[in-house]
C-alpha cells in the first residue's frame, strides 16, 4: 500500500486501502507526510474520505481539513455523521466554519447548524439527527417498509424510538421485537412506554454516567415539550468518556487543558500549565515564610530542617491517595449523601493508621540512624497528626467543591499537596516550639 501511493498507482492502492478496517485506514493516513496525504484525498473520493476522518482524533482533524480543497473539506463534511462533522467543526475559527457552511449542501448544512448552536459538552451538541423515528399507528409491515427506506442513512437501528403525530417521545422498540411481530401488529401494542431519555441540555458526563448505568446502546435526547429531537450513541459516549478523563486529568494535574499534541507550541503549552503554578508559587512562598518564622527553633536544633521534607512529602503523598479516591467516586457517582459522610470516617481512620504505621516507623529509624529517641517521637507524631489531617483534606476538599457545583477535579494534587505543605510545617515547628527543652 505504502508502495502504490509513493509511485501514485491509484488502482493498487485503492484495491489495498479500502479492504482495510477504517481505523487501520486512519492509522496509516496518519503516518503519511503533507505531500503523500494530498495524494489520498486525490485517490479516494468524500465519502471514503469521511469514514477515515470519523477514526482520528478530534485535535487533529483540523489540520487535515485545512489542507484540503475546501470544497473537497465541505463534500467530507457533508458525507460524515452529522455530530461528528459539528464536534470537527467546533475545533475551526469562525471564519472557516462560514466558509465550509457555504459551499456545502443546503440539506447537509441545515442538519449541522441545528447542532452547531447547542451548547458545547451537552447531550444536544453530541447528539446525531440520522435516526429512525417510527408512528405509533403504523403497522409492522409498514415500519419494516420503513426500516428498509431510512435504515442504510441512519447511525443505529438496534433501538426504534415511537413517536405520536406531534413527534412527541411515545416509546421505544427493539429490533428483535419488530422482526417476529406479525406484520398486521400496530407499533403502539409493541412499544414500551418507560421510555429512559436525555434533555438537550443535559451535560454529557452524566449522559455518559447514565449510559453506563443502564447499559444501553443507544438514548433518545427531547426537548422540554418531549419532541423528539436526536439519538446519542454508545460510540459518542465512549468518545465523552475518553475526552472528560482526559479533562480531569489535567485538572487533576494543575493544567487548565492537557497538552494536545506532540507538536504543540511550547508557548501554548506554558500557558495552559502556568496559571496554577504561579497560584502555588505564592502558596509555596508562605510556605517559606512560616518556616522563617521557627529560625530560632531550628537554630537551636538545626537537625530539625533534616526531616521537612519527609514530613512535607507523605502527607502531600497521603493527600493525594485520599483526593484520588475521593474524585473517582465523584466522579462515577458511587456515594451518595451518606456514602460521602462514610468517606470522610473512613479517611479518618485509614489516616490514623497509616499516620502511627508510618510515625512508630520513622522514629525507630531516627533513634537508630542519630541516637535521638525524642526527635525521632516528635518527627513520628508530627506524621501521626499529619497524615490523618491530610488524609480528610484529600477527601473532604472534593466533596466541598462538588456541593459548590464546582468541578472537584480542580482540587488538584498539586494544589492538596502544597495546602499539606503548610499545615505539616505548622505542626512540626509548633511541637517542636513547645518541646524544645526535651530536643536540647
Amino acid at each position: 500500500m505504502q508502495k502504490a501511493l509513493n509511485e501514485g498507482d491509484i488502482n493498487l492502492f485503492r484495491q489495498y486501502f479500502l479492504d482495510g478496517h477504517p481505523y487501520d485506514q486512519a492509522s496509516f493516513f496518519k503516518e503519511q507526510q503533507e505531500e503523500n496525504r494530498m495524494k489520498i484525498y486525490t485517490f479516494l473520493s468524500p465519502e471514503e474520505t469521511a469514514d477515515l476522518m470519523e477514526h482520528i482524533e478530534l485535535n487533529d482533524t483540523e489540520e487535515y481539513f485545512s489542507e484540503m480543497d475546501p470544497r473537497f473539506a465541505s463534500s467530507v463534511l457533508a458525507e460524515m455523521a452529522t455530530d461528528d462533522a459539528v464536534d470537527i467543526l467546533n475545533e475551526m475559527e469562525k471564519e472557516k466554519v462560514a466558509s465550509f457552511l457555504t459551499i456545502m449542501d443546503k440539506e447537509a448544512t441545515e442538519e449541522i447548524k441545528q447542532l452547531l448552536h447547542y451548547e458545547e459538552k451537552t447531550a444536544g451538541s453530541i447528539m446525531t439527527t440520522e435516526f429512525v423515528a417510527l408512528h405509533k399507528t403504523s403497522t409492522v409491515a409498514e415500519t419494516m417498509k420503513q426500516l428498509k427506506e431510512e435504515g442504510p442513512d441512519a447511525e443505529t437501528i438496534y433501538y426504534l424510538y415511537v413517536v405520536d403525530a406531534d413527534k412527541r417521545l411515545a416509546g421505544v422498540l427493539s429490533l428483535r421485537d419488530l422482526i417476529i411481530a406479525d406484520e398486521d401488529t400496530l407499533i403502539m401494542d409493541l412499544m414500551n412506554e418507560k421510555v429512559v431519555y436525555v434533555t438537550v441540555g443535559m451535560d454529557q458526563e452524566e449522559v455518559a454516567q447514565m449510559m453506563r448505568d443502564y447499559d444501553f446502546l443507544a438514548v433518545p435526547v427531547i426537548d422540554f415539550q418531549k419532541h423528539l429531537l436526536g439519538i446519542i450513541t454508545v460510540d459518542d459516549i465512549l468518545d465523552v468518556i475518553d475526552e472528560e478523563a482526559s479533562d480531569d486529568y489535567s485538572k487533576f494535574a494543575a493544567i487548565t487543558d492537557v497538552d494536545s499534541t506532540a507538536e504543540e507550541n511550547p508557548l501554548k503549552a506554558a500557558k495552559k500549565r502556568l496559571p496554577w503554578l504561579i497560584i502555588l508559587l505564592f502558596l509555596g512562598m508562605f510556605t517559606a515564610s512560616l518556616i522563617s518564622l521557627f529560625e530560632d527553633t531550628i537554630a537551636q536544633v538545626a537537625l530539625l530542617a533534616a526531616f521537612i521534607p519527609v514530613i512535607a512529602g507523605t502527607a502531600g503523598n497521603s493527600g493525594t491517595q485520599a483526593l484520588a479516591v475521593a474524585v473517582r467516586g465523584l466522579a462515577t457517582s458511587d456515594y451518595g449523601a451518606g456514602g460521602k459522610i462514610k468517606l470522610m470516617f473512613k479517611e479518618i481512620g485509614t489516616g490514623m493508621i497509616t499516620g502511627a504505621v508510618c510515625g512508630i516507623v520513622v522514629t525507630f529509624v531516627i533513634f537508630l540512624w542519630k541516637g535521638e529517641l525524642f526527635l525521632g517521637l516528635l518527627v513520628g507524631l508530627t506524621l501521626l497528626i499529619t497524615i490523618t489531617i491530610a488524609t480528610l483534606s484529600g477527601s473532604v476538599i472534593p466533596i466541598v467543591m462538588d456541593r459548590m457545583h464546582i468541578d472537584p477535579a480542580v482540587a488538584s494534587g498539586p494544589f492538596i499537596t502544597t495546602i499539606n505543605d503548610v499545615i505539616s510545617t505548622m505542626i512540626y515547628f509548633g511541637l517542636a516550639t513547645f518541646f524544645m527543652q526535651l530536643l536540647l
